[in-house]
């Protein structure tokens, strides 16, 4: 039996992924893992390993499976540059991190409740549903609004 036997799915970071595809493509199913963070995932992966980095997901070995892992959470200890992070100064420990997945979610929360308890004007429009970044709002975004009665039902 040969130690390369192509997998169809391999999970990475509690997320299935196609095993078919390249390596940084394969990684863009991650929530939190962009094109540019994919591609220095890809070759710093190539480098700790020696594995080619057009080599399929699914042709990678199990037990280097978990290096991946490590990399993708914790970029930083491997030599990936620190403007590479999707949280560079993170506000509550001042470190770079880097979030993917369900971490990212709670995150991104946790930022949206802050700013809203803030009562910052970026976080009143957002809990107002309004566009956030200077945009006119006279003509455009009333596609998706939630209607005033279900926000009363809400409430």
């Amino acid at each position: 039996m040969a130690a390369n036997v192509e997998r169809g799915i391999v999970r990475v970071v509690d997320v299935d992924l196609d095993g078919r595809k390249p390596l940084h493509r394969a990684l863009l199913g991650i929530k939190g893992v962009g094109t540019n963070f994919a591609v220095i995932v890809e070759r710093v992966f190539s480098e700790e390993t020696g594995i080619d980095p057009s080599t399929p997901l699914g042709n990678i070995p199990e037990d280097k499976i978990p290096l991946l892992e490590d990399i993708i959470r914790n970029p930083l200890a491997h030599g990936v540059p620190s403007w590479a992070v999707n949280t560079p100064k993170d506000m509550d420990t001042g470190e770079d991190k880097h979030y993917v997945g369900v971490d990212l979610e709670v995150k991104e929360r946790t930022i949206l409740k802050r700013e809203a308890d803030m009562g910052s004007y970026r976080g009143l429009r957002r809990v107002w549903g309004l566009k956030v970044r200077g945009q006119r709002t006279k003509s455009k975004g009333r596609k998706n609004k939630i209607s005033p009665r279900i926000r009363k039902k809400k409430r």
